[in-house]
C-alpha cells in the first residue's frame, strides 16, 4: 500500500512539473508577443512600416512513462513573425523627392550589403546628385542609379514612375514584386533583403505619387486591444505558475514523509 502511494504521489509531482513547465513557456511567449505589439505600436507613424504579429505552434513532447502511461505535452513556442504587407494611407507631404507607391511593390536600393527593397519614399540628393535614401543608399531606375541635373529645375515622376526634367526624361522607377513575401528578411531602415534564389518581377499595376508618403498600416486601436489582452493572459498563466508551483512543494513534502 505505502509503495503504490508513493507511486502515486511520484507522478502527481511529474504531472505538477509538466503544468509548470507549459505555463512557463507560455509565459515567454507572451513576453515575446508583447514585444511585437510594442513594437507595432511605436511605429505606428513610421513611413511604410508593415505590422507584425507573432506566430506560434505547439511542440509536443512526451514525459517519462508513468502508471498511466505517456501522456504528451504541447509547450507553446514562438516560430517567427508573420508580417502584413497591405497597403498603407498615403498622405500628401508636398515635397517632390517624396514617392509613394500604391499597390504591391517595392523601390529597388543599392547598398554596401547588395540589393535591398523598401516601401519607404523618402528620398533625397546625396552630394553626387544622385536619388537617395535617408541613409544615402541610392534608389534604382530602369537604367542604374539616378542622377539629377540640379540646374534643369525641379523633377517630374509620373504615376508609371517616368522622371522627367524641364520635359526631357531621365530615367524611369522600376518596381518590383515577389511570388513569396516570406523570402523578404527585415534589415532595419525599412530595408528588405531577400533571402530566395528568385528574382523578383517587375511590379506592373504599381502607381507612383509624388510629394506623398505611405503611412504605416497599424492599426493602433487594435494593438492596443491586443496588448491588454496579452497583459491580463500573461498575469493569469503568473497565477497559474505560482499556484502549480504550490502543489509542486505539497507533493515533494508528502513525498518526503514517506521516504
Amino acid at each position: 500500500m505505502g509503495v503504490e502511494w508513493k507511486l502515486a504521489q511520484e507522478e502527481e509531482e511529474r504531472a505538477v512539473d509538466n503544468a509548470m513547465y507549459v505555463g512557463l513557456s507560455r509565459q515567454m511567449t507572451l513576453r515575446r508577443q508583447m514585444d511585437v505589439v510594442a513594437n507595432n505600436i511605436a511605429n505606428q507613424d513610421t513611413v511604410g512600416f508593415k505590422v507584425e504579429q507573432l506566430i506560434l505552434a505547439e511542440d509536443p513532447e512526451s514525459p517519462a512513462k508513468t502508471m498511466g502511461g505517456p501522456a504528451p505535452v504541447k509547450f507553446v513556442l514562438d516560430t517567427g513573425l508573420a508580417r502584413d504587407f497591405s497597403q498603407g494611407s498615403l498622405r500628401t507631404t508636398g515635397n517632390s523627392l517624396d514617392i509613394a507607391i500604391e499597390g504591391e511593390g517595392f523601390f529597388q536600393i543599392n547598398t554596401a550589403d547588395g540589393p535591398r527593397y523598401t516601401r519607404d519614399g523618402r528620398f533625397t540628393l546625396d552630394a553626387g546628385s544622385r536619388l537617395t535614401t535617408q541613409k544615402g543608399d541610392q534608389l534604382v531606375g530602369d537604367g542604374g542609379p539616378i542622377l539629377v541635373d540640379t540646374q534643369k529645375g525641379p523633377l517630374s515622376i509620373s504615376k508609371d514612375g517616368i522622371i522627367s526634367q524641364a520635359g526631357q526624361r531621365i530615367a524611369a522607377l522600376r518596381p518590383v514584386q515577389f511570388a513569396s513575401m516570406s523570402s523578404l528578411e527585415k534589415m532595419g531602415d525599412g530595408l528588405y533583403r531577400n533571402t530566395s534564389n528568385v528574382q523578383p518581377t517587375p511590379a506592373t499595376t504599381a502607381q507612383m505619387h509624388q510629394g506623398m508618403l505611405e503611412g504605416s498600416n497599424v492599426n493602433a486601436i487594435k494593438e492596443i486591444t491586443d496588448m491588454i489582452e496579452v497583459s491580463r493572459a500573461y498575469e493569469r498563466m503568473a497565477r497559474l505558475v505560482e499556484q502549480t508551483a504550490k502543489l509542486s512543494e505539497d507533493a515533494v513534502a508528502r513525498l518526503g514523509k514517506l521516504s
